[in-house]
């Protein structure tokens, strides 16, 4: 069963030892299907609107107490774009202001391999959500950061081409 309400408000964010508020988002992607139904090499990403539905970004939110990175990043998923799948090895961490607050956050970024697109999902009302090419993405995205986190992550899909038909991203650790 899924849940079809958000999380609301910050009394259980994730601050870090500078005061600045944890956001942590997603980069939803899937391969395009070819005519005969295999997967084709074409990448594509999933763009939502902002809640006044005026600007395009990747799905991102708080980071709360009781959860793992990855568990905020799968959530914002659900919650903003109705996509569940597997979140793969963080792309990185920015260090961002927000111009409609004027406040710093420390921002996470995570691939996210889409396995379900949900018909209903929490913010359905609010939000659209696009599949698009990387470049389309690259040219509507609001956020310098997610911009980054996107080219990140398609060097990290060209530099390991064998993981694609798996549709595993592994996390290389030292």
């Amino acid at each position: 069963m899924v849940c079809l309400v958000s999380r609301t408000g910050r009394q259980h964010q994730r601050y870090d030892n500078m005061g600045r508020r944890q956001v942590v988002g997603c980069i939803p992607y899937r391969y395009k299907h070819g005519i005969n139904g295999s997967i084709s090499n074409e990448l594509e990403v999933l763009v939502i609107t902002s809640q006044k539905g005026h600007e395009m970004m990747f799905p991102k939110g708080g980071w709360e107490l009781d959860e793992s990175v990855e568990e905020a990043a799968l959530r914002e998923s659900h919650e903003e774009a109705g996509v569940l799948g597997d979140v793969e090895c963080e792309l990185g961490k920015w260090n961002f202001l927000s111009k409609s607050q004027g406040t710093f956050y420390e921002g996470h970024m995570f691939p996210l391999l889409v396995q379900e697109q949900l018909d209903f999902w929490p913010e359905m009302h609010v939000r659209q959500r696009i599949w698009m090419t990387v470049e389309d993405a690259r040219q509507v995205c609001r956020h310098w950061w997610m911009k980054e986190a996107l080219d990140i992550l398609v060097e990290r899909l060209m530099s390991h081409p064998q993981n694609q038909e798996q549709n595993v991203i592994s996390c290389f650790t030292a």
